[in-house]
């Protein structure tokens, strides 16, 4: 089934609801209630959140005219997709009315942040971080706003592993390092839609030289995770504001960065250490007064 770009997935599943059979009525309903999940999650995943058989998924798609599961999912997440000349504007709104609409944004704003958080997978970082302790080097790229996310992340990890830790084209020109990818090493690649070229770049790099591709992005089906080792998945789209929230990208930079740190035990801590005193002994800090 070809969808135009002016196709709404929802509104065709909405129509489509109450000539459905009961069961797929449910999961038709669960779809339309959370369709960022039905496009940043496994169908297994959804299916065990909804109390349904995975199979229901493929029968309700096919139900509305698709192909199967991964179509109409497409078509959710194209339908989420901002207009690619102004993908910040156009989810600006209106200034609210009323003589506390600044503070109720805000409220709304940082319960959203929180309500994604715990929708990040721990496994998934945990699983992740291994992989980081066992890389010979670890490449970190992030571009546009999410620069500060590489950057926050390498830093973290330089403090117990400078020599082996380092931003994509940190040092000179991007292509240079996408050269010197080798297998045994991990590269981590940041992004959120509207996704940057550069990052695309980068992931494909890392894949085609064998090393463990790192995605951390706002869906699956972003194209920089295509053939990723490890995807992790962070909500920015759902946080209102004109633009998306780093919130959860900077939560799973910080706990990659925690439990890598665990896993190098007595060795990390004592690279840690001498950092701190080297630190110390250069005077980066103000002193606290006693």
């Amino acid at each position: 089934m070809a969808v135009s770009a002016k196709s709404s997935p929802l509104s065709e599943l909405r129509i489509a609801l109450p000539s459905l059979p009961l069961r797929l009525q449910e999961v038709g309903r669960f779809v339309a209630a959370n369709d960022y999940d039905a496009t940043t999650r496994s169908m297994r995943d959804l299916a065990a959140e909804a109390g349904a058989d995975p199979a229901a998924f493929t029968r309700l798609a096919k139900a509305i005219g698709y192909s199967g599961w991964d179509e109409l999912r497409a078509a959710l997440t194209e339908a989420r997709r901002p207009s690619q000349a102004s993908p910040f504007s156009a989810r600006a709104k209106g200034r609210r009315q009323g003589p506390n609409a600044d503070v109720t944004l805000v409220t709304d704003k940082l319960e959203a942040e929180a309500a994604g958080l715990p929708r990040i997978s721990a496994h998934a970082i945990a699983d992740a971080a291994r992989s980081l302790h066992d890389a010979q080097r670890i490449w970190i790229a992030g571009y546009r706003s999410c620069r500060s996310v590489a950057e926050l992340l390498n830093y973290e990890l330089r403090l117990f592993r400078p020599e082996q830790v380092q931003i994509v084209g940190g040092s000179g020109p991007d292509d240079l390092d996408l050269g010197a990818f080798r297998p045994g090493e991990a590269v981590i690649v940041i992004g959120f839609m509207p996704y940057t070229n550069a990052s695309v770049r980068v992931a494909q790099a890392a894949y085609n030289a064998g090393a463990t591709l790192v995605a951390v992005a706002d869906s699956v089906t972003a194209p920089m995770a295509e053939g990723a080792d490890h995807v992790l998945l962070f909500e920015a789209a759902s946080s209102p504001g004109f633009f998306p929230s780093l919130t959860g990208a900077l939560a799973i930079a910080q706990s990659l960065a925690a439990v890598t740190f665990s896993l190098g035990g007595a060795a990390a801590r004592k690279r840690l250490q001498d950092t701190e005193a080297r630190l110390a002994a250069a005077a980066a800090y103000v002193s606290e007064k006693g």
